[in-house]
């Protein structure tokens, strides 16, 4: 299994910011939905590039098994 960090921070206006360190894939957003239900509504995500990452080695490996199942 691998490690996970979660940053969080709050600025001085109140605003919480959380980044998921070492996370791939829904595992990000898996992670922080409790905390996220907790605090209250979320006005805005950005995804950064690794939550795509396990998605795309996925379309990846079904492809090639496409192929060579043909």
């Amino acid at each position: 299994m691998q490690y996970r960090q979660v940053q969080i921070t709050i600025a001085k206006d109140g605003t919480i910011t959380e980044q998921v360190i070492n996370g791939v894939g829904n595992s990000c957003t898996e992670l922080t939905a409790g905390l996220e239900n907790e605090l209250g509504k979320v006005e805005s995500q950005e995804l950064l590039p690794e939550y795509y990452q396990q998605s795309i080695e996925l379309q990846t490996q079904e492809d090639e098994t496409l192929w060579q199942s043909s």
